[in-house]
């Protein structure tokens, strides 16, 4: 009884843009197809050898299960978010969800150290996105994974996928060897510029062999939680100060899974240092928080909360209310179900940009 209805109660809310769903492999052996011998042979043999201190699992307790929620787990016993047809069930047809951006974080070739792989990685996983998913679901979207650490075979790769309107955006890492400003990496902003399209860069991302708080390796996992804002301010610093967008004034970026609120504040202290040491930094014409407005885009998962709603309200003033994109993180634990993950009022004409338009508008949708 309760299936049908809240498909009915659905269909009368407003159709919403999800802007990050992490799909998963139902097995190794996915990737297969399209890995050539010599990099099936690797896989099997060699495994992956990730930016971490550890191999063949992740760091931290939240990610034994992946960082699934136990619903989303496959009867079959397969992992969480490799099932279509249960992604629909769950999430697709009763959220209302009119188009899904595609986050690969798994396998992608950011992590690994060995180059060559990295990009075979990257290339194969573009591939089964579509084959395993954009091809048998027209309302989900794919990113362009790149291998950051790589960024002349990053740069072809965006090129290689640049007509194919389902590739919307390009997948990163942000916790990149060095800081992802630096120009190493300008050739992959330069690429996604032409194309036309945004920079995604999802919090959590694998470490570059650094360690993933300014302090150092984290005790807890909460720790480990909290700097995925700490990391994406250090992105949103160093692309600003190093010169990206005076270089690449038509570049877009999204930050994905780190919050907003903070946002404000650390404009507001960027702008103080910047006037205080502008000289050192002459390739900025304009105060960072500029930059900020014009550049960058923030999905909404994990929605702070702060006592107060109304304070909730007037930070998102601040930030522009065309700068968020709802996001629900499926199906991670921490999934944020659009009928509850804002406890501030929203209008008609703010709900529309936030859970739809904003999207829509950014990756070109129709």
């Amino acid at each position: 009884m309760n299936v049908p209805v809240r498909e009915a109660k659905a269909a009368k809310r407003l159709a919403i843009v999800d802007c990050d769903i992490h799909p998963a492999f139902r097995k190794p052996a996915d990737l297969y197809p399209f890995l050539s011998e010599r990099w099936r042979e690797h896989l099997t043999t060699f495994g992956e050898h990730w930016r971490q201190g550890l191999s063949g699992q992740l760091a931290y307790p939240r990610m034994q299960a992946s960082g699934m929620r136990i619903d989303a787990l496959p009867e079959d016993g397969t992992p969480a978010g490799s099932d279509l047809e249960l992604m629909r069930r769950q999430h697709l047809d009763p959220n209302g969800v009119e188009c899904g951006m595609l986050v690969s974080l798994s396998r992608g070739g950011m992590e690994e150290r060995n180059l060559d792989f990295a990009c075979a990685l990257s290339r194969a996983v573009n591939d089964w996105q579509l084959e395993a998913w954009i091809m048998k679901e027209p309302r989900l979207r794919a990113g362009i994974v790149v291998p950051q650490e790589e960024a002349a075979f990053a740069a072809s790769e965006i090129e290689r996928r640049a007509g194919d309107p389902r590739f919307v955006q390009v997948i990163m890492s942000p916790r990149a060897s060095d800081p992802i400003g630096h120009r190493r990496y300008w050739p992959i902003y330069q690429a996604a510029e032409r194309a036309n399209r945004p920079i995604g860069l999802h919090s959590a991302g694998y470490s570059g062999g650094h360690p993933s708080t300014g302090a150092g390796w984290p005790t807890y996992y909460i720790e480990e939680h909290y700097s995925f804002m700490t990391s994406l301010q250090d992105v949103m610093t160093t692309l600003v100060f190093e010169g990206v967008f005076e270089r690449f004034p038509k570049l877009k970026v999204v930050l994905i899974e780190g919050g907003f609120t903070w946002v404000p504040s650390h404009c507001w202290r960027m702008d103080k240092h910047w006037e205080r040491m502008r000289k050192e930094v002459p390739h900025l014409k304009r105060p960072p928080s500029e930059y900020v407005r014009e550049h960058f885009w923030y999905t909404t998962q994990p929605v702070e909360e702060p006592e107060k709603p109304e304070h909730l309200a007037d930070l998102i003033g601040w930030i522009g209310w065309d700068r968020l994109l709802f996001s629900t993180d499926y199906p991670h634990w921490d999934f944020d179900d659009p009928r509850f993950a804002f406890k501030i009022a929203l209008d008609e004409q703010q709900k529309a940009k936030v859970f739809r338009d904003n999207a829509k508008s950014l990756y070109g949708l129709k």
